[in-house]
């Protein structure tokens, strides 16, 4: 069955989606030097459950559409931390803070490029409440 292997996000300024990211999840970028201009994320170490990723400026500027696209939800400790954290680096609430029974605790942010991506705080005891 096929699986994700890969994601990009697209920005309409490249170097302050890299500061963004790089202090919210403290992932790696590295320019490639392959082509145009495309950074490679490195989002944890390849012994850890994961994928890997790409930045590029974005093809065409964001016109108040819906969201069209996958949303890639990481992994964090602390969804309250890493919703603060986001509102600190410029970014802001896409969906608060809300329980996943069973699974755990899941918001939906947006980057200082106006891109949704999601937040899961495992924890089985999560429940509405």
């Amino acid at each position: 069955m096929p699986r994700v292997i890969h994601f990009e996000i697209q920005a309409d300024e490249p170097e302050r989606a890299i500061r963004f990211y790089t202090e919210l999840f403290d992932w790696e970028f590295t320019q490639w030097e392959g082509g145009p201009q495309y950074w490679l994320i490195t989002t944890g170490p390849a012994e850890q459950p994961g994928i890997n990723g790409g930045l590029l400026p974005r093809r065409m500027p964001e016109q108040g559409q819906a969201v069209n696209a996958y949303i890639c939800t990481m992994d964090v400790h602390s969804v309250d931390d890493a919703l603060s954290k986001v509102a600190a680096l410029g970014g802001s609430v896409a969906l608060p803070k809300m329980p996943v029974p069973g699974v755990g605790w899941l918001a939906y942010a947006r980057d200082t490029e106006g891109n949704t991506f999601g937040m899961m705080q495992m924890d089985p005891s999560a429940a509405p409440g």
